[in-house]
């Protein structure tokens, strides 16, 4: 597929997708954020390069983690190139992708990555039961040996630092070598936004629900 043809795949996904109605909302203490939204306008000339490509292909301009990202416009193009082929030229199958994606937002609690991920992993077939059990922080059932695999294998990585034998040999017998190294690259990415996304004190829009309440 051209790039030209993805971008604009790109651009219709993120209407609903990651990116999707973001934006850096004031705190629910009533403090300024942390990260003011930049405006074109206020961009410099090593920012400018990396928000022309994105507004080509975001929803929300500069918005959203891309208004972290151009803070730091070396790191900010490298994650831009990494997300372009993290989301849309994988070997993951998208279904898997998106689950791998919802796995780390909930063991980081990131209500943007869930309120972004969670239709985008149903639409892509993950069973709408399987999304609610995730968020209830139960280890899913009557899940398929793919996304059996996935689930063990992001969640050993994350939690335990490492991955078993059994978990391993499992994986790559089920999606085969390069999907195990990029289903290990996706979910690695995705800690780190949650990790950016967090220390920025970003949240969904102030007219949505939060995913995650207090406690869960």
């Amino acid at each position: 597929m051209k790039r030209e043809t993805l971008i604009g795949i790109i651009a219709l996904a993120m209407a609903g997708g990651w990116l999707g109605g973001v934006v850096t909302a004031p705190s629910a203490t009533g403090r300024e954020p942390r990260f003011p939204q930049l405006t074109i306008d206020q961009l410099n000339e090593k920012q400018k390069p990396l928000a022309d490509q994105i507004v080509k292909v975001s929803s929300v301009g500069i918005g959203g983690p891309y208004n972290l990202m151009l803070r730091s416009p070396v790191f900010g193009q490298k994650m831009f190139d990494l997300l372009y082929y993290l989301r849309w030229q994988t070997s993951v199958p998208q279904k898997l992708n998106e689950f791998a994606i919802l796995i780390i937002g909930r063991q980081w609690r990131s209500q943007v990555e869930w309120f972004a991920h969670a239709p985008l992993a149903i639409k892509a077939g993950l069973s709408a039961d399987i999304v609610a059990e995730l968020k209830a922080n139960k280890r899913p059932a009557n899940m398929s040996p793919e996304e059996a695999a996935v689930y063990d294998f992001v969640t050993e990585l994350t939690s335990k630092k490492a991955v078993s034998d059994d978990t391993f040999n499992r994986t790559k017998q089920l999606l085969g070598e390069q999907q195990v190294v990029d289903l290990s690259a996706v979910s690695g990415t995705y800690v780190s936004l949650a990790m950016l996304l967090a220390m920025a004190e970003q949240s969904i829009p102030p007219d949505k629900e939060e995913p995650f309440k207090p406690g869960e």
